[in-house]
């Protein structure tokens, strides 16, 4: 995120400009809402003066008429007088019959025998079950907003006669006209106070991050093979100067230790390159004891083919000391691995050769073709097959049924060779590390089989990947360029 990357400077700067803006929009929201909650309120307020008076004037109304005070009557004792209650109160308003049928209108456009001006049902309702027995609803109009009341008018004997609507229009064209003005006005202040805010948090980002940068760009030059200066600062405060304090002192210590580290380092190479030798030379011992074992279990002075298996095993065993004589010489130049030697090989041969040192029956070899040929180094070949295949077997668990797969297989112009067990898996805490020099799971061993063979296997301009699931097995392919 380009969050992340931002300098504390710039944070301090960002943070003291995002208060700013963000207290101006609150401000700005709290007096809109404020407008309008008054325009609210003063709407309802007006609306129930209006409906006391006319309710009165009604009143008075229905005390001076001579007909019968009954809903039939209605139209009649209203006839003239619901025009002059409407111009004294200056708001129209309806008169209907408790089923909801417009009686009489102060509206001369509205006709009373129009269906369409009955009241609805839910309306009736909700006068009916109010326990003010009085409902005001809100109406949007082409005209405007309107706030509509419904009362019921009783007689003398507070029996019902029928429903009073007050209707009543919303006009805020004046309270909208002084909230722009008003914000029109606090924009500006607003804008003011951004420009200083702007000006005020630039520098005290800048001299809040002043101190720290010195100590960065000190931290930055700070290096453990070479003397490193120490860190002065006039009229620090307390934190800045707790980090100069803390960075002095590292400093010493790092003069301390440059001595015991540049020994120590000479010691580490030395048991490193010790290491190294010994697993490099443990590889060929390995099959070559194998072929040992093999020869002497399986020889039979009457076998026809005697002089064939003893050839291939002589062949076997003069590779792995052709192995072992190339390490000795290359760890004579300061353990450098075996030099590269390319050469046009049978890679399906070579695998089979490979796997002829191992006595295991539950090794399964396959190839699409009989022959792949490719330009690689054929001892060096013999080692990344040995070690991917005494991998799997040391995988196994000795309460399972072992199965190792070994593939060769050509497409465009790479070979792959894959091996793939049955054993305990590799967990995913350990996928990272699982080329890493001296890291290993097994109670014996060095851990650098995995390291080498990536390493030979690169040299080659090739890969090595895997795929493993706990508990199930593991296979690792390894994939390198004919040519």
């Amino acid at each position: 995120m380009i969050y992340n990357r931002l300098s504390l400077r710039s944070r301090i700067f960002f943070y003291m400009i995002l208060l700013v803006v963000v207290a101006s929009i609150l401000i700005a929201a709290v007096t809109i809402y404020q407008y309008r909650e008054q325009s609210k309120d003063y709407h309802k307020q007006r609306l129930e003066r209006k409906e006391s008076q006319v309710v009165a004037s009604v009143e008075n109304v229905l005390d001076r008429t001579t007909y019968e005070v009954k809903t039939a009557n209605l139209p009649l004792i209203f006839k003239d007088e619901i025009y002059a209650i409407s111009a004294i109160q200056k708001v129209d308003f309806n008169i209907y019959d408790l089923q909801g049928n417009l009686m009489k209108s102060s509206e001369t456009s509205l006709q009373p025998d129009a269906v369409d001006l009955a009241l609805d049902s839910a309306i009736l309702k909700a006068l009916s079950d109010s326990t003010e027995k009085r409902y005001v609803m809100r109406e949007n109009m082409e005209e405007g907003r309107y706030r509509s009341s419904f009362i019921y008018l009783t007689d003398p004997k507070s029996k019902p006669l029928g429903i009073l609507n007050i209707r009543y229009q919303e006009d805020d064209s004046f309270s909208e006209m002084e909230l722009r003005e008003f914000l029109g006005r606090l924009g500006i202040a607003y804008l003011i106070m951004f420009m200083v805010a702007i000006a005020f948090a630039y520098f005290v980002s800048k001299y809040i991050t002043r101190s720290l940068q010195q100590i960065g760009d000190k931290l930055d030059q700070t290096r453990l093979n070479q003397r490193n200066e120490k860190i002065i600062l006039g009229k620090a405060s307390e934190e800045i100067g707790s980090l100069v304090e803390a960075y002095n002192s590292m400093v010493d210590e790092l003069e301390k230790s440059a001595a015991k580290l540049a020994k120590s380092e000479r010691e580490q190479a030395w048991r490193e390159m010790a290491k190294q030798v010994a697993h490099e030379i443990k590889n060929p011992l390995t099959p070559m004891r194998l072929s040992v074992q093999s020869f002497q279990r399986k020889f039979d002075p009457l076998d026809p083919e005697v002089h064939q298996k003893v050839d291939e095993y002589s062949k076997t065993l003069i590779q792995q000391i052709d192995t072992m004589s190339n390490i000795a010489s290359a760890f004579s130049n300061f353990a450098e691995m075996p030099a590269q030697q390319d050469e046009e090989l049978d890679v399906v041969e070579v695998t089979k050769l490979a796997l002829d040192i191992f006595n295991e029956d539950y090794i399964d070899f396959s190839s699409e073709k009989a022959e792949v040929i490719a330009s690689f180094d054929r001892t060096q070949l013999i080692r990344v097959i040995t070690n991917l295949v005494k991998n799997a077997i040391q995988s196994i668990p000795a309460d399972k049924k072992p199965k190792i797969e070994v593939k060769v297989v050509e497409n465009n112009g790479t070979v792959s060779i894959s091996v793939a067990d049955n054993g305990v898996g590799i967990t995913e805490e350990n996928m990272a590390k699982i080329y890493e020099p001296k890291f290993t799971t097994k109670s014996s061993g060095m851990g650098l089989g995995l390291g080498m063979v990536k390493n030979i296997v690169e040299t080659y301009s090739g890969s090595i990947n895997f795929t493993s699931q706990e508990n199930e097995g593991t296979t690792f392919i390894v994939s390198f360029p004919k040519k």
